[in-house]
């Protein structure tokens, strides 16, 4: 069985470092999967799920704000400011967030505040998002 080392490194810390069979996640022209022996590759990531599916051949979901993404002969590293393990996504707070970033939105006053708003609800969106795919596979 062939697998490629994959690591998902936040700003904070190291959220997931292993062997993997296969992984998916959100490419900015859209999804990428990469298996063992991929082609080299350095591209942005879009806030999404990260699919992970170790050797063992459970699965292991991540959500990233974006990010890098290098791909290298033997090893998958993603890069995002902010990523956190599936298991510990909370629907409430990141509904609660998206709310702020809409009232943001409503109330902004420059186009800096308009793209920052909008980002921000990008993000809320897609962390949403990941959190139900999480949860359908479970």
């Amino acid at each position: 069985m062939s697998t490629i080392q994959v690591e998902v490194v936040s700003a904070e810390e190291s959220i997931f470092s292993g062997p993997a069979k296969f992984v998916a996640l959100p490419g900015e022209a859209g999804e990428l999967g990469i298996l063992p022996g991929h082609v080299p590759l350095i591209t942005r990531i879009k806030p999404g799920a990260v699919r992970i599916e170790k050797a063992d051949g459970e699965e292991e979901f991540v959500f990233v704000a974006g990010g890098i993404l290098e791909v290298q002969p033997k090893v998958v590293t993603v890069l995002s400011d902010t990523a956190i393990r599936g298991k510990d996504l909370d629907e409430a707070k990141a509904s609660e967030a998206r709310k702020a970033a809409e009232e943001a939105l409503k109330n902004a006053k420059s186009e800096v505040d308009l793209a920052k708003a909008q980002s921000e609800l990008a993000v809320m969106a897609a962390q949403i998002a990941a959190l139900r795919k999480f949860r359908q596979k479970r």
